[in-house]
């Protein structure tokens, strides 16, 4: 009668257990990396939003993106982006202007864009960029105003 397990039993259940880890641990990566692009993503889809009604609401653009944006700010409290005036510069990966989100005034139109700047290989600042739709931009906050 046995009282135990065999070394080669031992070895084949460590080997199994190493394949198994060797598969699932590129999976977990991938997942935590998506997590990350879609929230970058929706807080910057959000912040967009936020700053054209902000311009409707007002009739004009501020030049502080926390004034017009909540999401835009607590991307800077979380260190995702660097905010200046007119502008929000957006971290992913190494890049440390992955997206750049601007708000060009003048007397008759407020213009909100969103730039890309060169990712040079880092796969989470071209994910982040092939989840925004920069379509839609440039985009035009408000116009002349409406006589009633």
């Amino acid at each position: 009668m046995r009282n135990g397990f065999t070394m080669i039993e031992l070895i084949f259940v460590i080997v199994i257990l190493g394949i198994l880890a060797a598969v699932a641990i590129p999976k977990l990566s991938a997942t935590r990396n998506d997590a990350v692009v879609s929230k970058l993503a929706n807080n910057i889809m959000t912040g967009a939003s936020e700053i054209s009604s902000y311009a409707m609401s007002q009739a004009e653009t501020d030049s502080n993106f926390s004034v017009m944006s909540n999401s835009m700010k607590s991307m800077e409290a979380q260190g995702d982006a660097n905010l200046s005036d007119d502008k929000a510069e957006i971290k992913a990966g190494s890049v440390d202007d992955c997206v750049v989100v601007e708000v060009d005034s003048n007397d008759t139109t407020d213009i909100l864009n969103i730039k890309f700047s060169d990712a040079s290989g880092d796969n989470l600042c071209l994910a982040l960029q092939g989840a925004l739709n920069a379509d839609e931009y440039p985009m035009k906050l408000r116009g002349t105003n409406v006589k009633y």
